[in-house]
This record gives C-alpha cells, sequence and structure tokens, in this order.
C-alpha cells in the first residue's frame, strides 16, 4: 500500500518555548518510467523519465504522462501496467512502473533521446514552446461546452474538500476533473503540480474518458504553459486555476480556442480566454 504521508518528530517553537512533537509531512520518492517496445531487433525496454512523486496511482500517472507527451494515442496503445523494480526500503513503495505498449505502436527513439519537452525552465522561447505542442499534432478546442459561473466558483472549495492528503501535510497540490454541474469525476493529489495532473488525465484515459469535451480541470496553484498543453492534449476545453497563469499559458489558450480561468478565489475570477464558455 503507498504511503501518501510520513509521520515525523520535530520541535514546534511558540511563545512558551519549544516544545517536541510529531507532525505528518507529505511524502516524495522517485517514480521511474519505462516503456517495452517491440522492435524489429526484439522486445526492448526504454528508460523515459524520472519524476519526484507522491507514491499511489502510479499506473494512472505513468499513463498519463506518456498520453500527454503524444507517446500513446489512447488506452488502446497500452498492453500492460505493473510496478516493478525494488522496492523501496523504508516505505516498502515500488518506484518503477513498466508500461508495456501495443504491439503496433510505434515511437521515435531519437525523440526519447533528446528528452521530452515539458518544463518552462529548459530555456526555450515561446515560440518555439507553441511550435512543439503543434508539432504533436495538438489542433483547436472545438467542444462548445459551458461552465456557470456558479460552478466554478464552487470548485476551489470542493477541490480543497477532497483533498485528504493536503489536511494531514498542508504540503500537496491537487487537481481534478469536473462536470459543468461541478461533480467532481476525478481528483488527485501529489507533490508535484504536473504529476497530479497527470494522474487525473491518465485516470480518465484508462477509463476510456478521453478526449474529455465535455470535462474543465482545476488545479489548486498557477496555470503554466505545461498544464494548459496536458489539458489541450487531453481535449479538456476549460482550465481553471486558482493562482495565477503564465503569459504563454494564456499565448497556448488563445492559439488552440481553450477557456482559461485565473485567479479563481471567492466568488471572483479572471478569463483570461475563451470566455464565450462560462455563462452567468
Amino acid at each position: 500500500m503507498a504511503s501518501s504521508s510520513h509521520a515525523i518528530k520535530i520541535n514546534k517553537v511558540g511563545s512558551s518555548g519549544r516544545e517536541p512533537t510529531s507532525d505528518l509531512v507529505a511524502a516524495e520518492e522517485p517514480l521511474e518510467i519505462r516503456i517495452g517496445l517491440s522492435l524489429p531487433g526484439g522486445p526492448a525496454v526504454h528508460s523515459i523519465s524520472v519524476t519526484m512523486r507522491t507514491p499511489g496511482h502510479d499506473e494512472a500517472l505513468a499513463a498519463g504522462f506518456l498520453f500527454g507527451e503524444s507517446i500513446i494515442r489512447g488506452a488502446d496503445d497500452i498492453a500492460g501496467i505493473e510496478p516493478c523494480g525494488p522496492a523501496a526500503p523504508e516505505t516498502g513503495n515500488r518506484n518503477v512502473v513498466h508500461v508495456e505498449l501495443a504491439e503496433d505502436v510505434s515511437v521515435d527513439l531519437g525523440r526519447l533521446q533528446r528528452h521530452f519537452y515539458t518544463t518552462s525552465s529548459c530555456g526555450v522561447c515561446g515560440k518555439a514552446s507553441l511550435d512543439a505542442v503543434r508539432a504533436l499534432g495538438a489542433g483547436s478546442i472545438k467542444a462548445r461546452t459551458t461552465f456557470p459561473s456558479s460552478v466554478l466558483t464552487r470548485m476551489p472549495r470542493a477541490l480543497r474538500a477532497a483533498q485528504a492528503v493536503f489536511e494531514e501535510t498542508g504540503g500537496l497540490h491537487a487537481a481534478a476533473a469536473f462536470t459543468t454541474d461541478g461533480e467532481l469525476i476525478v481528483t488527485m493529489e501529489d507533490v508535484g503540480r504536473h504529476n497530479a495532473v497527470d494522474k487525473v488525465i491518465g485516470s480518465l484515459l484508462l477509463d476510456g474518458r478521453l478526449p474529455a469535451a465535455d470535462l474543465g480541470l482545476m488545479v489548486s496553484g498557477r496555470a503554466s504553459f505545461e498544464l494548459m498543453q496536458k489539458a489541450l492534449v487531453a481535449g479538456m476545453p476549460l482550465l481553471a486555476a486558482v493562482s495565477a497563469p503564465s503569459s504563454l499559458a494564456v499565448s497556448l489558450a488563445r492559439e488552440f480556442d481553450m477557456t482559461l480561468i485565473g485567479f479563481l478565489r471567492g466568488e471572483t475570477f479572471n478569463i483570461y480566454s475563451g470566455e464565450e464558455r462560462v455563462v452567468s
């Protein structure tokens, strides 16, 4: 069983002095994602990513990552997913996930060796960032799904209420897929914002719910370019964030006809793109 938090001994300092006590902290461990391929020379295994994550829902995380990077196009491209490798000594978690791809799936190994374009810290300009998304074959969002303002303003409270581990530790990001009437379909937590979103999208993929043209994506932090890209590839027409969007996130949303909501707090929010999907 994956552990999402750890109890540790600490010293708490206050007006009455220093007092020994215990605290719960969010678990953070590395996860290696491997893919198995059928090649002309025989089967091959490639390690494609190592990410720091909160253990739990690792299969969904791996599936969501592969889908977001357009390595797979759907659940049918996956022949099987299973944890493997040695268990971590302290927790017993297996920190490797092997994804066996279907025999007819082809992968650009050269692209894998050049690594993935996933972070805003890679030093590439905004134009190249958008070109990279276009290269994945992404097109504009055609869905005309609308979301009432009253539903959007309920989402931060609903997301927070669903964050069980955050209530224990205060140290996790969250993401959720929600319907136009405010139902949370999938909610995930992780120390990494991208991981939480990958877990949501991976869960939808494995349940056969992608493209998710009828769902919105809610995140507990800011709206970055990478999160907009993941929502785009998943076919989700709306991304709502508690905090601010980046300039490149706005550019991507406007180019691909997505709705981007920022500073969603209390009864107010900003619409940066796709205002026609937000109704009274």
